[in-house]
């Protein structure tokens, strides 16, 4: 009679122990969870799914119509996407914006590297980058036109660069092709001066266009 008593108390406790063990793995379960469910996860993206999430959040802003004297009121922007899964990555995309002119020769089209910035986007947060302040205005009647790209990842190797499909008078974004599938918007803008971009019109001897030849880094 007197040995019952403390093998009940000593099995409550037993139980209560196992209970609170368990408790404590759910506890820790959910901890996980509320840190890595609240994000969506890309650590292990390609290229092409990379390209998808900039796709919904890349917007070209500003006066880019070929109508203006400057790009200067011109921008990139990178914000949260709009539609589908709209989470923040659980790991920040390194994000290049990179710029071109495309100018028109007599043997075809000559492509120079303008400026290439680096960001970090995850969707948490909206990101805007001006266009470089010195791009082509026209003046130097040559048939001069901008291209940018966005794109995550590390720069573009030599054979993923932009080229073009056809001559740059009535090319648009379509006739732009670039080696890789990790672009995720691009615009061609057009000229400065529309008139130097007939399609009967050429300069054989284009002034050589600006060009920076470094980039700039955002944190």
């Amino acid at each position: 009679m007197h040995s019952t008593q403390p093998r009940l108390r000593h099995g409550a406790l037993t139980a209560g122990a196992a209970v609170l063990a368990l408790l404590a793995v759910g506890c820790s379960k959910a901890s996980a969870g509320a840190q890595t469910g609240g994000c969506r996860e890309d650590g292990r993206w390609s290229g092409r799914q990379q390209a998808a999430w900039l796709r919904t959040a890349v917007a070209f802003h500003g006066a880019y119509d070929g109508a203006g004297p400057s790009y200067e009121k011109a921008s990139v922007v990178v914000r949260p996407p709009r539609t589908g899964d709209v989470r923040v990555l659980c790991r920040s995309l390194a994000v290049q914006i990179e710029f071109w002119t495309l100018t028109a020769t007599a043997t075809g089209t000559e492509r120079s590297f303008v400026m290439r910035y680096r960001l970090s986007a995850d969707g948490s947060r909206t990101r805007t980058v001006g266009f470089p302040a010195r791009l082509p205005t026209g003046q130097d009647r040559t048939c001069t036109r901008v291209l940018v790209a966005v794109y995550a990842g590390a720069p573009l190797t030599e054979g993923e660069l932009p080229r073009t499909t056809q001559g740059l008078s009535g090319a648009d974004d379509t006739d732009v092709r670039f080696g890789t599938e990790r672009i995720g918007a691009h615009r061609l803008l057009p000229g400065r001066n529309s008139a130097q971009c007939a399609p009967d019109r050429w300069t054989p001897s284009p002034s050589p266009t600006v060009s920076t030849g470094w980039d700039i880094y955002h944190p």
